[in-house]
């Protein structure tokens, strides 16, 4: 633009910022440029969507005849969601697009969240070094945070919209409180950023724990003796000028790494490998739908969807006879009513997978007209997923459809097994359940009915054995035996009893054997605990099942920012 003489204050340059009534304003320099053969720039087009059809039949108008100098630069915000594309296919056809990027990983982001500030921000405070200290340690905080998302439910149960207002707030709000108070209130302020500035957006609990933890670790009296890491490799530093603290951040902060973030570099294979599971899977159901005939010998897709069906139909077992069993049982205890609520949501599992197979079989026989349920239950056969009519019914899982059916039959024989004479399998396989938690509860009301305790004010206690499911014949004479738990975020060592760190590439160890048993909530040990979530799969968030707090030798802070949780899958 300089080089051909068009600069902002030169009369050949007609800059419009839309939105309250500029619409007007715009279309006149539209035509005075197209004449002239000036350059327009139209800012914040999103603001104005009812105009944006004017703007196209201008546009189109002025695409002929118009000067060969004639030229239109327009911005916009980019859409929250997919319904908010507002800008007209013609209008994107027939331009050149360049798209803005937030930045990627903690380097670019440290130096984006420092970027708000200015040297000025850092002289403004009467307590310099302290100042200066919180608002280094929060412009990082800033950035663990917004990046910590891309490792998905190990980095955050849930995605929140944390932004540059919560930093500069922050900032803002420390300034306030230093000069107001002789000695630095660190409690308040971990508070007023974690519950309020930053947590105001926190929904989940167990990431507000992690909020909460970070500032923790980052604002504390160490800092100002030169005794706090904000990473491994990556202490905060002394009192510099705005310009020294960018140098620092080039200078010193290590290569990107999910130990930036507190999490195991495994955090970094899991996360990689769901993306491009996902991308495969996109890429899979893009293939062409051909069910015509397969040339020489070819299998077809109804013919495979044909034989998946029969064997299904085949490997299924009748449904579970709850009047029988109710007939066998002398005492409902709380065991024998959770397996009687698992045979029912069972069954109704069970007898829709039968009904919707056997609809599609008449459907593909051509006794019966196919509709869109049978095409879609036929695409997800094909494709080796879960079909949506079974999701529904099911418990949640992340398995493809093959995996999916082979785990649904162990759980019928698991359970086939336990109502067989109702007595407790010597190890329970949690997992199998469609709610676990009723089967933990059930721990608690038996203990509680046998010792008179109140259930109110019971706890569970998890001592991990040495020992696997096959080494144990019988059941406990209180509470229970469980397996088939996972970690991820870091492992469990038998010999010493204690949380440890994660062995490279091994994502989710296999726990030994869990004693469950019921204590009274006051007799809990919590010195050395950490308190770790059980979540059904690695989905986590709404697939929270209970806390067992585990043995460690060091911080549970440390595990907190792993990002640690035993899963059932």
């Amino acid at each position: 633009g300089k080089k051909l003489g068009y600069t902002f204050n030169n009369r050949n340059f007609h800059n419009v910022s839309l939105g309250q009534g500029q619409e007007v304003v715009a279309e006149q320099a539209l035509d005075l440029a197209a004449q002239e053969g000036h350059w327009v720039i139209l800012q914040n087009i999103h603001l104005v969507a009812k105009w944006l059809s004017s703007l196209e039949k201008k546009l189109e108008q002025h695409s002929e005849g118009s000067h060969q100098d004639f030229r239109v630069f327009i911005s916009a915000e980019p859409a929250p969601c997919p319904d908010s594309h507002i800008i007209p296919q013609g209008i994107l056809e027939n331009s050149i697009k360049i798209t803005n990027e937030p930045p990627t990983g903690m380097h670019a982001n440290l130096h984006k969240a420092l970027d708000n500030f200015n040297q000025d921000t850092l002289e403004m405070c009467t307590r310099e070094n302290e100042f200066k200290s919180i608002l280094f340690a929060l412009c990082y905080f800033h950035a663990v945070v917004a990046e910590r998302r891309k490792f998905g439910p190990q980095g955050w149960n849930r995605s929140y919209p944390f932004n540059t207002g919560d930093l500069t707030i922050s900032v803002n709000v420390l300034y306030n409180y230093l000069e107001a108070s002789s000695k630095v209130p660190y409690d308040d302020l971990r508070y007023l950023f974690g519950e309020i500035m930053y947590g105001g957006h926190i929904t989940d609990d167990w990431d507000r724990r992690l909020c909460k933890t970070y500032l923790e670790e980052f604002i504390k009296p160490e800092m100002l003796e030169g005794e706090l890491f904000l990473a491994a490799g990556f202490p905060l530093p002394g009192n510099m000028d705005y310009n020294g603290y960018h140098q620092y951040i080039d200078d010193t902060l290590p290569p990107e790494s999910p130990y930036l973030y507190g999490l195991h570099p495994n955090a970094e294979i899991g996360f990689l490998t769901q993306t491009s599971e996902k991308l495969f899977h996109v890429v899979l159901e893009m293939q062409p739908r051909d069910t015509s005939v397969g040339e020489g010998g070819v299998v077809t897709r109804e013919e495979t969807v044909k034989a998946l069906l029969d064997e299904m139909l085949e490997k299924l077992m009748d449904e579970f006879n709850i009047a029988e069993l109710m007939a066998k049982v002398e005492e409902r205890t709380p065991y024998a009513v959770v397996a009687f609520q698992e045979c029912e949501r069972m069954n109704i599992l069970t007898s829709e997978i039968k009904r919707s197979l056997q609809e599609l079989d008449l459907g593909l026989k051509g006794e019966l007209t196919m509709t869109s349920d049978m095409e879609n239950l036929q695409n997800a056969l094909f494709l080796d997923m879960v079909p949506e009519s079974w999701i529904k019914k099911a418990y949640p899982s992340t398995a493809s459809l093959g995996m999916w059916f082979a785990d649904l039959l162990t759980r019928i024989k698991e359970l086939e097994t336990w109502t067989g004479d109702f007595s407790l399998p010597s190890s329970v396989w949690l997992a199998g359940f469609f709610n676990p938690q009723s089967f933990l509860t059930a721990i608690m009301q038996s203990t509680a009915r046998k010792n008179g305790w109140p259930l109110d004010k019971m706890a569970l206690q998890c001592d991990v054995t040495k020992k696997n499911r096959e080494d144990f014949a019988s059941p406990p004479r209180e509470g229970a035996y469980v397996h088939g738990l996972f970690m991820e975020g870091a492992r469990w060592d038998a010999q010493t009893g204690i949380i440890t760190d994660a062995r490279l590439k091994e994502l989710t160890p296999a726990m030994p054997v869990i004693f469950i048993k019921a204590i009274p909530a006051d007799k809990q040990d919590t010195r050395s605990m950490y308190p770790c979530p059980v979540y059904k799969t690695r989905q986590r968030g709404p697939t929270y099942v209970w806390t067992f707090n585990l043995k460690t030798r060091e911080n549970p802070s440390k595990w907190v920012l792993a990002g640690v949780a035993l899963l059932l899958q």
